[in-house]
This record gives C-alpha cells, structure tokens and sequence, in this order.
C-alpha cells in the first residue's frame, strides 16, 4: 500500500506540473523579471533558440535549445548576446523577408516608432540595421512614422495571409487599433520590402476604454468611429495575433496596463476585413487563467521540440515596481494544434526556477558567514512579491517584502559549490523592508560576525550576534541617515586595522564614515559625501544613481573599487590609496579582466551591485554582479548552484490541521494552540517557490484560505515564528 501511495505521488507530480525531462542550465542567467521571448538560431545549427528580452534594463539573454524533440532543456550562453543589436523597451522576433533566419523589430528611443534589424548571418549570428531612423508608413497622403509608444507592444505578423509581415497597434492618442498593411507582395512579388500604408483606422471595429480594460464591439460602422469611447487612452497595450479556433482568420489575445489578464477577442471575419465579435476575459480557461502584473506579453514558440507553437506570458509594464518578480514567466504547453491550441499551465516561473532569482533586485556580499573556511553569499533584495490590489482610485498597488537570505558555500576550497542554507537571515522579513543591503564586520570586538543593513529609507539597521542567533538592536545605526536606499560597505578604507563604512545612496554618490573608535567600540564619523569625486548618476537615463560600493584589496594591496549604478555600469575606479580626498580613476581595463573578457559588457542590467572575492583560492579576483531582475551573474568561475532544502534550525515544531485535503476552492487550517504573535503562512509548491504568503492576525484560531489561483498539485503549508515551525503537505486539485 505504501508503495502504491508513492507511486501515486510521483504520477500525480509528473502529471499536474507538467514535468517531462524539463530542464535548463542557467543558475547564474541574472533572474527575469519582465521577459519577451522569441526563437533565434543563435549558433547556426539549424535549431531555433530560446532568446528572452527582459526590459528592465534591457538585458538579453541567450538559451542554446539542444533540441530534443518532446523535451525542455537549456543552456545559457550568455557569449552570444553581444552578437545581437542594443534592444530598447520591447522586441519582437520575427522573419519579414521569408528567408528562414529571425529578423528585430524593437523600438526606436526618441522617436515612438521601430527600429528593424535584418539577419544578415552566414557563418556567425550578425544583424543589420534595415531602417533609418524608423519605420514608416503610407498614411495622410505621405510616409510618416509608425507610431508606437514604449509601452505598447505591437502585433507584427502576416495578418491577411498574403505572405508579408503587417503590423497592428492602437493609435497612440486614441482607442482604436490602426492596421499598416505591407505591400511588399503586391508591389514587388517577395516579402522583403518593408513597404507600409495604413489601410484601416479601426481594425476589427472594436475600441478599448480609455479608463480602463473595457472592450466596446461594433463600434466602427463604414469607417465611422462611434461616440461611445472617447478619443484618448491609457497608453499601454499588449498584442499577440494566432488563430484561436482554426477558422483561418487571426485572433487577438490583448494585455492592458495595470491589468493582469490576457482577453482572447475573437475574429469572426476574413483576413483582409477583421471583425471581433466577442471576446473571452478568462483565458485561456477558468482554472488557469493568465493572472500577471501587470499588462501581460505573450509569445508563441514551440517551447518543448514537438513542433507544436507554445505560449509564453510574462509581464511588459515598463514600472519595475509591479512585477510578481520571480514568478512572472508563465508557459503554457500546447496540446493541440498550432492553428487550434489547446493550453496547459505547467509552470508560472519558466526558466527562473533553475535561477538564482531573489525576486526585484539583488545585492550580493561574499563573505565566510558560517566561519568554516569557505566563501559563501549573503545576498539582499529590494523584495520578493506578495500581493497587488486597486486602491480607491483603482489604480494598481503592489507589495514586496525584502529578504537577506544566506547561500553557504557547500564546496571545497578550491570548488565552490552554492547552496541557499537559510531564506531569512535575521527574520528580516518581520521587519518589512525593501531594499535589504548586508555589509559584515565585527562591530564589537568579541570575534564573531555582525551585520549592518541598509534599506529603501535610507537608514541602517544592526543586528548583533548573539553566538548562536542575530537580533535587531538598533533601527537607527549611529545616527546616519543618507535620505534613500543606503548602500552599506564595511571596510579598512585607510588601513588602520578598523573598518571603516562607505555608503551608496540613491543620488549615486558614496558618503565617507571614517571609524575613529576602537575595535570594541566604534564610532563612525562623517568625512565626505563625495568620496572619490564618484558619482554614478548618466542624467540621459535617470536623475538617479543607486551607487553600490564595492571595495576590494588586492594581494598586492591596492585597493580597487567597483560601483554599481542604475542604469547597470559596473564602474571600477584606481587610484584610491593615499588619496581618500581626491578623485578616484576609472580604469576600465582593470574592469575587463574582472568581467574576464573584453566581449562581455560593463553593462549587466538595472541597478547593479557587485562582490568580489578569491572564492576558489587561485589569486586571481572573482565577481558576482546583481541587478534589479533578481539574479546573479557569476565572473571568472561558473560554480554549481545546488537546490534550497529547507531548514527547520531547530525551532520547535508548531501543529495545525488543514481541511479538506484535497482542496478545491478553499482550505481551512485550524491551530492546537494560540499562535505566537507575528506568525506568517506560507504554502509553496514542491520547488521551493512561494505562491501564498499571509500574516497571521494574533489570537486567530483558524484561518481560510482560497486556493482557487494555483495550479493541481502538491504544495507546503509552513507555519512559522520566530520560536516555532511546522509544515504539512496538502493536494490542490479543480
């Protein structure tokens, strides 16, 4: 019997995640956060890739397909991004001129229009700018721009089957979707002309609100636009054409600003003369319906080698402080027929599941946190998601909640290996944080570790150890208020034998605290807030600087500085001993070699934060940079990255019942005893990922939660405090 229950586990597990051999190698990729994807013969192997454009930062990465046929498996190659264009805000991938190689449609910065990049590749992956300065299109009696905001994502596919690319987007000012048809076929015979007019001012004859999501049908009669919508919008849409129902005419699946659904609006007119006539809000189905913050892009590729075209959601709203971070690629396998699907959820975080991705940024510290000889991680964050809601104004609220989780090197001297130990250094999250930035001394001279934290508010925050724990105890360190988001940096600045504290700050420069105490007792006092001269602020991207310092001596002991920014350039600066009131250098070639080549660029995303270290023991530098995406790139080193296998640290164990088991809509869970106070729920699924996470009002005997938005399967439900645990396993099935 007990083997038969096993066995009915692991069905159960392979059946409702979807799992089949899905794999990919990608722990250091940098996480994702606002991905869009498409398939690219990266390595001219005859096999489409897998390349992901997230625009937070306007990073790209490359995924080597090994194709597989019936299988997900990847590897990042990060040597081929450097082959591709500079990609801004959004990117489509497609092929415009037939001839089997994917060609760029991206955005075009200050002009609202598209840029085209043509693949050009012969042995190598190479593009080539096709247009200047942008695309255009017949219309008004003359080519002008086609316009297309930063925060709309257009459709640019063969809309009325006649062989050459189209394109569909709203109108920047208005609620109507404008058609600029490609004439390439008609004039020339071959796709490859890149020939425009604009046909249709209300393609499909339905309008959006310009309040809100609402769709208004049959709103265009003989090319008159109707009264009901009025003439502008809430600029941010999402399009993705593919023929929902097999009927030969393209469908639209529609994501909108601040909203998380894609709405399936349904086609029931000819390809050369569109017609919505109705529209689905539940796509694709009740149990599974696209929920992602905000304004979800979809793609279609054939993810798993079936030849059978998938779908891949992920969020495409341009404010990075409304993405369910880690948890924010959604795959869709399809069961049916490319022009016919048939959509299964199997995964709300593709690719990001074999990352390290600590949610909305990253902020790394090697340090010997565990006192055995190695080097592990300490690594911040803004934030991991929680939840989002409307507030009265019905405008889109989001909740992070930071962390500082511990990653203990598990490896060798010379082998590091790393794995996430401890989730919550400290009970942080307690504390309700954003911006969590660990720096490490001993503050007391009694010979152990404590930690100095910076966050969002500007301030820092002590947490002494205790021998076997660490407690908060002090919100206000010393006084020191920097204004927003402190970058903290503990280190032997003037080589007194004291540790001295560097501090970043939003405004991008580093404030000086020279430490005139003792080793038991310091007493940090301010010198500058213009320590080399830095600051890391580009005026044509931001006003901001999020400068992250890094200070690190060599064995020669020179001190080398590497800062992090926002709009993501590492910067490293010489020239810092004996001249601590003067201007640092930048020294780039010192950069290259930690970045190990010259092909890699200094700039790794957005909001950047590095760490270096000799991990391995060979004298040489190596370096870790986070962003804002959430992940870590790993430099001069690759080391395994072991899965999170949690750790009860010998709390002691809480007890609670759950009903029904299995769950459908809902689940009850009773308590034995009154709860501590400040006791949290947490119910995550068999990869260590959390889907629910609630606080428990104190004195609560039971609570219910809906279970309505996860996926079938099995899940864990941990209660904890910060003197008790307990966890159980419940089944979710619709």
């Amino acid at each position: 019997m007990i083997v038969l229950i096993h066995l009915f586990f692991i069905f159960y597990i392979y059946e409702v995640r979807g799992q089949q051999s899905n794999s990919c190698s990608c722990s250091w990729a940098g996480g994702l956060n606002t991905a869009q994807f498409g398939a690219v013969d990266i390595d001219n192997d005859g096999i489409k890739d897998l390349v992901a454009f997230d625009r937070q930062g306007n990073r790209l990465l490359c995924f080597k397909n090994e194709g597989i046929a019936g299988q997900i498996n990847y590897t990042y190659v990060p040597q081929y991004s450097s082959l591709f264009p500079q990609l801004y805000h959004w990117a489509k991938f497609v092929d415009y001129n037939n001839d089997g190689k994917t060609d760029i449609f991206t955005y075009s910065p200050g002009w609202a229009g598209i840029i085209v990049y043509k693949n050009i590749t012969t042995d190598y992956l190479k593009f080539k700018r096709v247009v200047y300065p942008y695309l255009t299109s017949y219309q008004g009696g003359g080519y002008t721009n086609i316009f297309v905001t930063y925060a709309d994502y257009p459709a640019i596919c063969d809309i009325d089957n006649d062989g050459d690319l189209d394109i569909l987007s709203f109108w920047g000012l208005g609620s109507f979707v404008e058609m600029h048809k490609n004439l390439s076929m008609e004039k020339y015979g071959t796709a490859d002309s890149l020939d425009f007019e604009k046909t249709e001012y209300c393609w499909g004859h339905f309008a959006e609100s310009d309040e809100s999501n609402q769709l208004f049908l049959d709103t265009c009669i003989n090319g008159n636009l109707q009264s009901e919508p009025r003439q502008e919008r809430h600029t941010g849409s999402t399009f993705l054409m593919i023929d929902l129902n097999g009927d030969g005419v393209k469908d639209l699946l529609l994501g909108d600003v601040d909203y998380p659904g894609l709405y399936a609006l349904m086609n029931d007119g000819t390809p050369e003369n569109a017609h919505i006539a109705s529209y689905d809000t539940l796509f694709p189905d009740y149990d599974t319906t696209v929920r992602i913050f905000s304004m979800p892009a979809a793609a279609y590729i054939d993810v798993n080698n079936d030849g059978i075209k998938d779908l891949l959601v992920s969020p495409f709203d341009p404010n990075p402080y409304v993405s369910q971070n880690r948890r924010s690629v959604w795959l869709y396998l399809n069961e049916g027929e490319n022009d016919f699907p048939r959509f299964r959820l199997v995964t709300k975080s593709f690719l990001q599941e074999d990352m390290l991705d600590a949610g909305s940024g990253a902020y790394p510290l090697f340090v010997d946190w565990d006192n055995d000889g190695l080097t592990d991680i300490l690594l911040g964050n803004y934030g991991f998601y929680v939840t989002s809601w409307y507030d009265e104004h019905y405008t889109l609220q989001t909740m992070y909640n930071a962390h500082l989780q511990f990653y203990k090197n598990t490896g060798t001297v010379n082998k590091p290996v790393y794995q996430l130990w401890d989730n919550n250094v400290g009970n942080l999250d307690f504390e309700f944080l954003l911006g969590i930035y660990p720096a490490v001394a001993d503050l007391d001279g009694d010979g152990d570790k404590d930690l100095l934290v910076g966050n969002a508010d500007g301030k820092l925050i002590l947490l002494q150890n205790n021998g076997s724990s660490f407690s908060v105890t002090d919100r206000n360190f010393a006084g020191i208020d920097v204004g927003d988001y402190s970058t903290p940096q503990l280190f032997d600045l003037d080589k007194d034998g004291l540790p001295d504290l560097v501090i970043g700050e939003k405004a991008g420069n580093l404030n000086y605290y020279h430490n005139d105490g003792t080793a038991s007792s310091p007493l940090f006092t301010f010198v500058t807030d213009s320590l080399g001269k830095i600051n890391v602020t580009d005026q044509n991207v931001s006003y901001n600087g999020y400068s992250t310092p890094c200070f690190y001596r060599e064995p020669s002991g020179e001190t080398i500085l590497v800062c992090g920014s926002e709009q993501g350039k590492l910067f490293c600066f010489t020239g810092i001993d004996n001249n601590l009131e003067g201007a640092f250098y930048e020294d780039e070639e010192k950069l290259e070699t930690l970045l190990d080549t010259t092909g890699i660029s200094p700039v790794r995303g957005m909001r950047t934060a590095a760490a270096i270290a000799d991990v391995d023991n060979d004298g040489l530098p190596e370096m870790v940079a986070g962003n804002f995406s959430g992940g870590l790139e790993f430099f001069n080193n690759t080391p395994e990255l072991l899965p999170y296998v949690k750790n009860s640290k010998n709390k002691a164990t809480l007890k609670f019942k759950i009903s029904p088991n299995p769950a459908n809509q809902y689940l009850r869970i009773s308590f034995t005893k009154e709860l501590p106070r400040n006791s949290m729920l947490i119910i995550s699924n068999l990869y260590g990922e959390t889907e629910i996470r609630k606080q428990i009002e104190y004195g609560s005997q039971s609570i219910r939660i809906n279970t309505q938005g996860l996926i079938p399967g099995i899940y864990l439900i941990t209660i904890k405090s910060d003197r008790s645990v307990g966890t159980t396993k419940v089944i979710v099935q619709h």
